[in-house]
């Protein structure tokens, strides 16, 4: 009990006499523990960075195959490639993301045989056909 009084007994000498602050030990505390919080947060930042880059990129495939399915719905018959895509599809509102690679594996004039692929941001390819979404497993120009 001794100990406490002669602590609140400084305390209030200090504040007597107009010192105000923090210790050097006070302040180390906080920096350490904002140092813990930052070592915390910043990996589960980057974690949700590079899950929405692979977003971004299964979106643009999502969307290119809708493109590719009402180009050839209105009759089209020239085959999509990587060369003609972003043309082609322009007027069915497909625009590839900029942070992406998109290429067309298949070159067919129907969608039965399509197999489109594009690489995120975080260098994941990814893959989508005509009966399937997108997925890491790659298709092939014969896949159905």
């Amino acid at each position: 009990m001794i100990r406490m009084s002669d602590a609140l007994a400084r305390h209030q000498d200090r504040k007597a006499k107009g010192e105000e602050g923090f210790t050097l030990i006070e302040l180390l505390v906080v920096v350490i523990i904002i140092g813990i919080l930052a070592a915390i947060a910043i990996p589960v930042y980057i974690g949700v960075q590079n899950n929405a880059k692979d977003k971004s990129a299964q979106s643009d495939l999502t969307n290119a195959k809708t493109a590719v399915i009402a180009y050839y719905a209105d009759g089209k018959t020239t085959a999509v490639t990587t060369a003609n895509a972003s043309t082609v599809l322009a007027d069915y509102g497909f625009a590839a993301g900029a942070a992406n690679t998109f290429s067309v594996i298949s070159a067919s004039t129907t969608t039965s045989q399509m197999c489109l692929k594009s690489i995120s941001a975080t260098t994941t390819a990814w893959y989508i056909t005509a009966s399937t979404g997108p997925s890491t497993t790659a298709c092939t120009a014969t896949s159905p």
